[in-house]
């Protein structure tokens, strides 16, 4: 499974191309960051970040998209920031049929590290480690990007068995009705 991971922000949008399978190694394709200027007005800004997605989305071809589920924090400036990136990202995807996945930040942080408290530094050091590379990305939008990738790439086997059940009890439960 090939998955874009896209860590979400106005200014520094991070993306990730991990391609794998659960229970074994996996591979980084590429990463890096889409940036916006500060200065630049709103639209011209989410325009920037649809290009940058476009063209990773061209580049690799992936199956899904793994998007981090926008939380709410103290600054309502960011946080709004980072939904208007958070949707472009899940348009773009949406708009070739590409599959949207949405991981929290603590389900990511967890799933990489173990810890759903685990700290930038921590989440940067296990995706260096899982993707053997000889650094971690930088910056660290760029690692987190990636650890959604990896995230879901392990997640999506059970989360699929687990949407199969509800759908097989529903289904069961609409021929008893």
């Amino acid at each position: 499974m090939r998955v874009l991971g896209v860590d979400p922000g106005l200014t520094r949008c991070g993306v990730g191309v991990v391609d794998g399978v659960a229970g074994q190694s996996l591979t980084m394709l590429g990463v890096g960051v889409v940036r916006t200027p500060a200065d630049e007005q709103i639209g011209a800004r989410l325009v920037l970040v649809e290009q940058g997605i476009e063209t990773w989305l061209d580049e690799y071809r992936p199956e899904l998209v793994a998007v981090e589920r926008v939380f709410s924090q103290h600054n309502m400036r960011t946080v709004m920031g980072t939904a208007q990136a958070s949707a472009v990202a899940m348009l773009c995807a949406s708009r070739r049929g590409i599959p949207v996945a949405l991981h929290t930040p603590s389900e990511v942080k967890a799933a990489v590290t173990g810890s759903g408290r685990a700290d930038k530094a921590q989440v940067g050091a296990m995706v260096t480690r899982l993707l053997r590379l000889s650094a971690p990305p930088k910056p660290a939008d760029a690692a987190d990007a990636l650890a959604l990738a990896i995230c879901h790439i392990w997640r999506a086997p059970a989360q699929n068995r687990l949407q199969q059940a509800v759908a097989a009890q529903h289904a069961t439960k609409g021929r008893t009705a």
